[in-house]
């Protein structure tokens, strides 16, 4: 028989959510889902790639996650989580049940379009995961439910209910949470590097070993022993236990993935996506025909609870996109909201624009073909929080500026700050048929705003911009100070933000 765990006498569904939604808040899961399934018969729902958690679908709507916790009673105490053990906070754990008859209740409610599911360790990992696997089955099998889910997988969970989670999920996560093994050792004393780096691997395997199978098979899934065979242990997924001699080989498809991942941002070829221009593999199989996570995975690290630098940080987050083919790494401000010797003081301000600014170089890793070592040195460690990355390295190497609009070389142009894909593409195009100058880009929609700085048109530069690199920085601080973004920024971290 399935009990529903309460504490404190709580017996409502809506106040468990209340306490359980408030303790996930510091999850992030800002992104497109990445993953499109159509209407099924008898199911309920559906998935678009572009649809979830605050974004827009391609036919214009909003649309958001229902982002909760199994449970917040966690046996682990992480110095900086809200949850730990230690804490004194109201505790709460969902049926598996109860959750997923409430998802559907709110997707029914036209709420939400997906979950989003965490958990504290509620006992061992295992144990953890088994109850999130039983909520997912019966949201998948029994309620029929086609949307769009997003698990975390808890560290130290057993390789084969990671196969079964990605096999109910849409995209797994494991979060990272600190920069370095010697941050984990000191604010995470259950959790150890190994456990968070394994079920990554383990992913990234089965993910690139049903790409293979799909394309050797004409795009039939897996399914039955087949499936089986190459997704649910230890020796298919490579990760070596003790009932395993040795990792399984890797097939042509996973060294084929693995080689193309290993090239570093700024030596690979620029590969088109859409508008975008990125160093990063794509995927040959379409999401829709894959059975195991199919929008991929991604991470989180926890940004200023622990010492490590920006140069750290990217060069760690370059690390991840490369060995595990990652589709997103998350950066969480630290919100000093626990006592401990050593985190920072809780009068701390929250690291917004430095979570903001790692964002931008993470973007330009994966899209410009900038490196870790391009954007911030061992010497230079920390992001300039006044001036984007892009224009901060623009500005360290004036030398390389003016770029001639007539004659630039597309990737050249993409290192022009203010110029993205779209801007730089019009102008390739556009000086096949003619010369151009500044009122021609202005024509195109080509935003010059500080591109002018950076630029010439058939040899002249824009008339109003200085020469100097101060000068020129001056100038774009000042513009970026009296933008509508910055102002409502400076007003929240004046109001000391409560983020969520």
């Amino acid at each position: 028989m399935e009990h529903s765990f309460v504490i404190g006498g709580l017996v409502d569904a809506l106040e468990k959510l209340e306490i359980l939604a408030e303790a996930a808040r510091f999850d992030a899961a800002c992104t497109s889902s990445g993953s499109d399934r159509g209407p099924r018969a008898g199911g309920l729902g559906a998935t678009k790639a572009a649809g979830c958690c605050h974004t827009f679908t391609p036919d214009g709507r909003c649309v958001t996650l229902l982002k909760v916790l199994m449970s917040n009673a966690c046996s682990y105490d992480c110095a900086y989580c809200v949850n730990r053990s230690s804490a004194s906070y109201r505790r709460a754990a969902f049926a598996p049940r109860e959750l997923a008859e409430l998802t559907v209740d709110f997707y029914k409610r036209n709420y939400i379009e997906g979950l989003f599911l965490s958990s504290g360790v509620l006992g061992t990992p295992d144990a953890t995961s088994e109850r999130m696997i039983s909520c997912l089955r019966i949201l998948r099998e029994e309620l029929r439910f086609n949307g769009y889910v997003h698990s975390k997988v808890i560290p130290g969970t057993s390789p084969e209910l990671v196969d079964e989670l990605g096999r109910l999920s849409d995209r797994l996560s494991v979060n990272l949470e600190l920069p370095s093994e010697r941050s984990l050792g000191t604010l995470c004393p259950n959790k150890t590097k190994s456990q968070v780096m394994s079920p990554m691997e383990q992913i990234f395997k089965i993910r690139a070993q049903e790409e293979e199978h799909l394309l050797a098979h004409g795009g039939r899934r897996l399914g039955g022993p087949t499936r089986r065979a190459l997704g649910a242990g230890p020796a298919a997924t490579g990760i070596q236990t003790s009932a395993t001699a040795s990792p399984a080989r890797p097939s042509d498809a996973l060294a084929r993935t693995e080689a193309t991942l290993s090239m570093g941002a700024g030596t690979s070829p620029l590969l088109t996506n859409g508008t975008c221009l990125t160093t990063m593999p794509h995927s040959r199989v379409a999401s829709r025909r894959r059975r195991f996570a199919p929008a991929g995975q991604s991470t989180q690290i926890i940004v200023g609870a622990s010492p490590e630098d920006d140069n750290h940080i990217l060069k760690l987050s370059s690390a991840l996109y490369r060995r595990f083919g990652l589709k997103r790494v998350f950066f969480s401000a630290y919100v000093p909201m626990m006592e401990d010797t050593h985190l920072p003081d809780l009068q701390t301000p929250v690291p917004l624009r430095r979570e903001h600014r790692l964002y931008q170089a993470d973007w330009l890793m994966r899209y410009y073909g900038f490196a870790a070592d391009e954007l911030v040195t061992p010497e230079t460690p920390w992001l300039d929080l006044d001036v984007d990355p892009k224009t901060a390295w623009a500005l360290a190497h004036i030398e390389q500026f003016p770029v001639e609009v007539m004659d630039a070389s597309l990737e050249r142009l993409l290192r022009v700050p203010g110029l993205g894909p779209v801007g730089a593409r019009r102008i390739v195009a556009a000086r096949s048929r003619g010369r151009l100058d500044f009122d021609d880009l202005k024509a195109m929609h080509v935003t010059l705003g500080r591109a002018r700085h950076f630029i010439t048109c058939c040899g002249k530069r824009d008339a109003t911009s200085p020469l100097d690199a101060e000068l020129i920085r001056r100038k774009v601080v000042g513009n970026a100070r009296e933008a509508t973004y910055n102002r409502r920024r400076r007003e929240l971290e004046g109001e000391q933000l409560r983020l969520f």
